[in-house]
């Protein structure tokens, strides 16, 4: 992973209090109670729209690393930069993004059980306001390497060396003590630990992240929205979002949606950053063939479920068969994030249809 070469348009200031940050870092303590500095608003309510610093937040869904194909313990050098961002989330809504190597979510990392990462994490301070750390799921150690990785902008980098001692499919996250308001706007992602032996094989792979954002706005209310305290404690978000951004990946969306063919098995990896809610990730038109409850790699498989529960903070994976034709949206089950707060990302199949499976007009 590199450094993200955007030049952000806004000036940035020293983020103070590291110290007393590190104290809850990859604990959950008695987060601050503060509500966001006030700005001057217009009539409307809403400060208008700012100009995005990037064109998109939302990182690329078929941006997922190859198999393992290695059979003994690796060391791999892997670099992590911090960076915020203004970026629409959906035409007219700007809002300001935290993230790992500026996407949401952060990028998936793939390794095999036993290798070894060597980190390298840096906040650099033209890109940073807040103290940031990583916090991984996939290692012991104290918060998951975040008590050793907060740092405020400027003071990095910092290293930190672990051993994937137990496979699955695990969240990173930020957890510098306001977890919520940093996970809530993209401080996570995947780190999927492949067993020994490896996973079945796929013909393709896609990587979504679940993510809820509260904000001082209403859903589709134009203008520029800011972090809201008060909707993150009753858990009411305006937006739950993949990727950080409404409707990228259906047919009205920026990139529209993506693309499989009958035949094959696609893999989709559904990161639950959450920070509060649990999801229900469900394929309309389709069953997972294969799900892998909570990113367990170990234990078989369930298999031919129309749905799972994936907590808040968890990483589950599933597989699909596609036999037919057509478009397959998914979603979580809790349809109101869907049809209400922007939820949704298609697949459309091509290919031949079998009428035996599936008849349209009998």
């Amino acid at each position: 992973m590199t450094e993200n070469a955007h030049t952000n348009r806004r000036t940035f200031v020293k983020a103070a209090g590291a110290g007393s940050v590190a104290f809850l870092a990859g604990c959950i303590g008695p987060l601050s109670e503060s509500e966001p500095e006030e700005e001057p608003e217009d009539e409307g309510g809403l400060n208008p729209a700012e100009d995005p610093d990037i064109e998109t937040i939302a990182g690329d869904p078929t941006d997922v690393p190859p198999p393992v194909d290695w059979d003994e313990p690796r060391h791999h050098e892997l670099e992590m930069v911090t960076e915020e961002y203004t970026a629409e989330v959906e035409p007219g809504v700007t809002a300001r993004f935290m993230t790992f190597d500026g996407q949401i979510p952060g990028p998936m990392i793939r390794v095999r059980e036993g290798d070894t990462i060597h980190l390298t994490f840096d906040v650099p301070d033209d890109l940073n306001v807040d103290v940031h750390n990583v916090d991984f799921h996939a290692t012991y150690g104290p918060g998951g390497g975040a008590v050793d990785t907060t740092i405020a902008p400027g003071e990095g980098p910092v290293e930190i060396e672990f051993q994937t001692k137990y496979p699955g499919a695990h969240i990173y996250h930020c957890a510098p003590g306001a977890h919520d308001h940093h996970i809530g706007t993209g401080m996570f992602g995947t780190i999927l630990v492949e067993p020994e032996d490896g996973l079945p094989e796929v013909d393709r792979e896609f990587y979504f992240g679940q993510h809820e954002l509260y904000t001082d706005g209403d859903t589709g209310e134009e203008g520029h929205h800011r972090w809201d305290n008060a909707g993150a404690r009753s858990e009411d978000p305006t937006y739950v979002l993949f990727n950080g951004e409404m409707g990228r990946f259906t047919g009205d969306g920026e990139v529209g949606p993506l693309h499989a063919e009958t035949g094959e098995t696609v893999r989709v990896f559904w990161c639950n950053g959450g920070p509060n809610h649990v999801s229900s990730p469900h394929p309309i038109g389709n069953v997972w063939t294969r799900w892998y409850d909570h990113g367990d790699v170990v234990n078989d498989p369930m298999k031919w479920v129309e749905g799972a529960t994936l907590g808040a903070g968890f990483v589950g994976f599933g597989d699909m068969d596609l036999p037919v034709p057509g478009p397959i949206h998914l979603v979580d089950h809790s349809l109101t994030r869907v049809v209400q707060k922007g939820l949704l990302a298609t697949i459309d199949v091509e290919g031949e249809p079998d009428e035996d499976i599936y008849n349209p007009d009998p």
